[in-house]
């Protein structure tokens, strides 16, 4: 059987020049929130819910829906990365930016041991994986 792929969205949340980051309660890494997109569900709509889910927030994403005449122009993403989850799985993942709206931070701890912003600086810890640190400090200047 060959590679089985699922499409995910993830969002950089930009509060006060942080990001907010996870730590993962499987995989014991600092991600930002995300997970699988619902069948049906559009792309920017799965990263505004598991925002929401994750971590008690209303955010607006950086980029807007809009309208081509009768054709719905959806918000697009900053960049969709192809990540390598076993030998045979990837996850196909809509990255976007976001800022704080409303709600308040009470993350979901059946999914992450803790929450944390992170700065500009914070983010070069080793802790953070490379995509993470670039995409966060990318997040944090699209809000400067």
């Amino acid at each position: 059987m060959g590679i089985t792929r699922d499409f995910t969205a993830t969002t950089f949340i930009v509060q006060q020049h942080c990001t907010l980051l996870l730590l993962h309660r499987k995989l014991c890494i600092w991600v930002p929130p995300g997970g699988h997109i619902d069948p049906h569900e559009l792309p920017h709509e799965a990263a505004i819910r598991e925002v929401r889910e994750e971590t008690g927030f209303e955010v607006k994403l950086l980029t807007e829906s809009g309208w081509l005449g009768h054709v719905q122009v959806l918000p697009h993403p900053h960049c969709i990365l192809l990540e390598n989850i076993s030998t045979d799985h990837q996850h196909i993942d809509l990255i976007y930016f976001a800022c704080v709206i409303g709600g308040q931070l009470l993350y979901e701890k059946r999914e992450a041991h803790e929450a944390r912003w992170y700065t500009w600086e914070d983010l070069a810890n080793s802790e953070i994986a490379e995509d993470i640190r670039v995409l966060g400090r990318r997040a944090i200047e699209s809000y400067r």
